[in-house]
């Protein structure tokens, strides 16, 4: 097993920052949420990679939300080839293939250059993923789906960070969170990479949750909410950042949902 690992906030620090307070990762209440899952691919040598990404609102009803670093990296510039999407998942490691919707197609902003230090490319860490249909169905006629808001990012407000975490302490197999306040870091607060980010302190998300949503406004009834960013990058002192989507992600949208 492997996960694409967040990104570290060492090289980017965030200057005398205080972020509002969050809660540590914790198991999300009434366990897996069916708009939120679990990406897995065939990472050769019998390991599998992993991240996470949550279902977004397209016409096409087949667009998964993540970051860039989970398609492509230095170490890995081609997207994976047999990936699966598996929504609310739950311990499924066996059964992926079957309780998942395959993806079709990978989308990243022209911004995310793997041949230039990750540093210099964060502010681009978000992607789309196309998923094909599943016994003439699309995952957002059979799971629903979250809405997705571009920047500019409502601070001040209730956000959930959800994931599956895989590193130690955790083993990737069952949906956890971190909450808080929405933050959004400002010029004087961040490294330039990542200005625009969202930020939460206390969150011990680790690897695996790459590519997770920033989710406001979560409703149970519709286990769906308001995507405003994704898992982007982390600390070992418990401080992870979300990267949301500038107006340019649009077309980048638009592309994956047609």
């Amino acid at each position: 097993m492997t996960s694409p690992l967040l990104p570290t906030l060492a090289a980017v620090s965030i200057a005398g920052l205080l972020a509002p307070p969050a809660v540590a990762s914790e198991p999300w209440d009434g366990g897996a949420v069916g708009t939120v899952g679990k990406i897995i691919w065939d990472a050769g040598g019998g390991r599998l990679g992993l991240c996470s990404g949550a279902v977004v609102d397209a016409p096409n009803g087949s667009v998964v939300a993540t970051a860039a670093h989970c398609v492509r990296s230095r170490e890995s510039p081609e997207p994976p080839r047999d990936a699966w999407f598996v929504p609310g998942y739950d311990h499924g490691r066996d059964s992926y293939r079957e309780d998942g919707w395959r993806i079709a197609s990978w989308h990243t902003p022209d911004g995310w250059d793997v041949t230039r230090e990750t540093v210099e490319v964060l502010p681009h860490d978000y992607a789309f993923l196309t998923l094909e249909e599943k016994d003439g169905r699309t995952v957002q006629e059979a799971h629903g789906a979250n809405r997705l808001v571009f920047e500019p990012v409502t601070e001040g407000r209730w956000v959930a960070v959800l994931g599956y975490p895989a590193a130690e302490p955790y083993d990737g197999e069952s949906l956890r969170y971190c909450e808080g306040d929405t933050d959004v870091l400002g010029i004087d607060e961040a490294q330039e990479p990542n200005v625009g980010g969202l930020v939460l302190d206390g969150c011990d998300l680790t690897a695996g949750s790459s590519g997770g949503p920033w989710i406001q406004d979560f409703a149970a009834d519709g286990q769906s909410g308001t995507v405003v960013a994704v898992m982007s990058v982390g600390s070992d002192d418990g401080r992870v950042v979300g990267r949301p989507f500038p107006e340019e992600a649009r077309g980048l949208f638009a592309a994956a949902g047609d």
